[in-house]
Parts: structure tokens; sequence; C-alpha cells
């Protein structure tokens, strides 16, 4: 167990900004200035760094390659939905525990042979039971383990977001003083402070008490010249003025609202499959055969088809979509039935999943469901029973039943089979 007068004093691997982005950089990782200033001031000040933005963006990334830049070890603790302590921080080895009582039973018995009764014999064992709760029967999880480390290393809190808040409430000792607390044993602090990376994908708010603790910096999209350059970065094969042009689709795909927005590893993939498949000039036919590389939900891929063509070519025209070929483009004013003259270009309306799908059910039941909607049907129908018996109106005429229907009958064939 450490103290806190344990820790050893650390400098930055960094003498300067310019330096993460040249170290990043040789890892394959291509940060701006405002990043590498954000890395810069983590390895400096020792606190924990939260990035949020959109999922693909690269944060998961940066803790990977700043362990490689820096020569630390990597850790990384991946939350999700009902996580506890005990998969974040540390649980006692119960199986290990139990196999060491068995072994030991026959000691056991020989502290307590001479007990005089059964309270002084419980107080001579419990008296041991601090062999079983020690450090030799502690199970390490990656919080604990980056803190026990004797070696530095860069610590990854991935999608923070995801795990529940009473989870968030345990990671506040660990991120604030870089140290746990086991009741059973005392407090472990770390020897060499880890570098902490924490990712949220804004699924939920963060407590602020967790931010307060962080080092803050919102990771968007990158901007075309740098995506192109981390594109360039990956070798994809793809020619420079094509890759180029491929960035600027992606980038408005990103703008039409997609369920997932394509992420900065699919646009390298893509450039990677278009490569591979001797692309060298961009065409709507050849990016829809592909585009499932980086577009991944099926309403998703009918906007991206829509769109691809304008991308493409602001100027190319869109084919009429009655299979006509004549291609004049106009809507023969079929509106009102659904029918359009062809995929709505980029800078159509979006049609949300609610408007594709039809009439919202939820809608429509809740429309139905007010209070005294059978009032006016019933008003009318008691109505018209009066005067039919005034004499205002004839009476319903009554439907003739044939003598036969009744023996055609569930009933009556019931009663048939019974007597069989």
């Amino acid at each position: 167990m450490s103290t806190p007068t344990d820790r050893t004093e650390t400098t930055s691997p960094f003498g300067s900004v310019d330096e993460v982005v040249d170290a990043l950089a040789e890892q394959g990782y291509i940060a701006d200035r405002r990043l590498a200033t954000t890395v810069f001031l983590l390895t400096r000040l020792e606190k924990p760094l939260l990035l949020e933005g959109p999922a693909g963006v690269g944060k998961t990334e940066l803790a990977k390659m700043l362990a490689l830049a820096t020569g630390r070890r990597f850790l990384r603790l991946q939350c999700y939905e009902g996580q506890d302590e005990t998969k974040a921080l540390y649980e006692w080895d119960y199986g290990k525990q139990l196999l060491y009582t068995q072994m030991l039973r026959e000691k056991i018995a020989e502290i307590v042979q001479d007990a005089p009764d059964i309270k002084t014999s419980v107080e001579r064992i419990a008296a041991q039971d601090s062999v079983f709760f020690s450090e030799e029967f502690l199970a390490e999880r990656p919080l604990m383990e980056a803190i026990r480390s004797d070696e530095p290393v860069v610590l990854l809190i991935d999608e923070v977001d995801r795990a529940d808040e009473a989870l968030e409430a345990v990671l506040l000792e660990t991120l604030g003083e870089f140290q746990i607390s086991v009741p059973e044993v005392g407090t472990f602090q770390a020897q060499n402070a880890p570098y902490v990376i924490l990712t949220s994908n804004n699924t939920r708010d963060l407590a602020a008490a967790l931010k307060r603790r962080c080092l803050h910096l919102f990771l968007d999209y990158p901007t075309a010249e740098r995506e192109l350059e981390i594109v360039r970065s990956k070798e994809t094969g793809l020619p420079e003025a094509t890759a180029r042009e491929l960035v600027e689709v992606v980038r408005g795909l990103r703008e039409l609202e997609l369920r997932k927005a394509p992420s900065i590893s699919e646009t390298i993939d893509w450039a990677r499959t278009l490569a591979v498949l001797g692309v060298d000039e961009l065409n709507s036919s050849v990016l829809s055969d592909t585009v499932s590389v980086v577009v991944k939900y099926d309403k998703d891929v009918t906007k991206a088809l829509g769109a691809l063509p304008k991308l493409v070519d602001p100027n190319a025209e869109i084919p009429d979509a009655h299979g006509h070929g004549h291609g004049h483009g106009h809507g023969h004013g079929h509106e009102d039935n659904g029918h359009s003259s062809g995929p709505a270009p980029a800078t159509a309306r979006i049609v949300h999943d609610d408007e594709e799908d039809g009439p919202d059910g939820r809608s429509v039941r809740a429309a139905k469901d007010e209070e005294g909607r059978h009032v006016g049907h019933y008003a009318a129908g008691v109505e018209q029973k009066e005067k039919a018996r005034s004499g205002e109106i004839e009476p319903p005429k009554k439907r003739p039943v044939s003598p036969g229907q009744g023996t055609r009958s569930f009933g009556a064939g019931l009663g048939k089979r019974r007597a069989l």
C-alpha cells in the first residue's frame, strides 16, 4: 500500500505544443494545434482530459497514440450500462480465498481447539481474517491497475457516458487525487500519475463534479484540409485529387442528418475500397455501389443514394423517377399522389423517419382516444329511433332469415355433434 508521499515527481515528455504535434504525427495521428495544446496541458498539469464529441472523430485513437508517443503502457476501461465498481476498481478473489481456507483447515482447527466456548473461537478466527483480505487476494481492475502500476501508464476510460451515474461517483476519488481507498486494506495512491483520457459521445450529460476534475475539449469532425491530411497519412493508395473529392463527398453526407454520420475511420476505409477497385475518378455510380462502407443504416443509405449525384456534380441531371427516359424533370402534377420527378437533391428538405414510415400510429390513436368521442354517434342513433317510433321516418327493415339458416349456425351444429 502506498501513501501520498510516495508519488514520484514526473515531467512532461513534451517540451512544447509543437513537439506534441510532431510526436503524434509520427504515430499517424494528425492533431490540430488546439488539440495538441490540450494534450500538452494534460502532461504538464497531471489532470485528466475529458473528450466529448460525435462517434468516430478520433477520441479513442488519441489515447492509443499518446501511449505510443510517450512510451507508456496502455490500459483501457470500456464503460457500459449496468457496470459497477467491481469491474472498474477491484474485487476480492473469492475463489482463491476459499481455496486457501480449505488448505489451512487444519491450522484453523489448531487455533480454536482449546477455546472454552464458541465466542472465543469466533474471536480467534476474526483476529485472523485480515489475512484473507489483504493485497494477496485483491483482484485488480483497470483503475486499480493504473494506480498501483510501477511504470507510467495511459488510462483510457472509454464512453463514460454509457455507464450509470453511480460509476461517475466512484471515479471522483481516482480522478481527483489519483488514489483508491479499499476499506479492508487502506488507501493506494499512484507513484506515477497516469495520463487519463475520458471519452463521451454525449448520449447523456455528465455530472458537474466529474467535469470539474478534468480538462475539457469538444472534438468535432475535422476541417476538409485536416481530414484530407489524415487520409493522405494512411497511404490508402487513392490519388490525391480523388481523395480530395472523396473528402468533400463525405462532408456532404454528414450534412444529411443521418442516424450515424460517417466517421473519419470510415472515410479512410472508403478511400481504401475505391483504391482496391482501381478508381481514379469519382462518379455517382461507383460511390452508390460502395456507399455501405460509410453508411450503416437502411434509411441512411436511401438518403445518401438520393444525394450522391449532386454531391459528385452539383450540375448533374437527376434521372426521372417514372422511368420514361426523357429526362425533362417536371412533376406531371403527381405530387399529391406521392410521385416525384426523381431523387431529391442534397439541398432538398430532409424527410424524417416518422414521415417515411407513414402516419404515426401513436398520434392517430391519441386523436381517437378523446373524451366523449362516442357521444355523437350514440345521440344520432337515439334520434333516429325516436323518429321511427313517431312515424317521421320509416323504421329500418329487418333482414329476412331463411328457415335453414338456424340449422347452419354454430350452435345448431354443436347440438348435432353432442347428439352423435
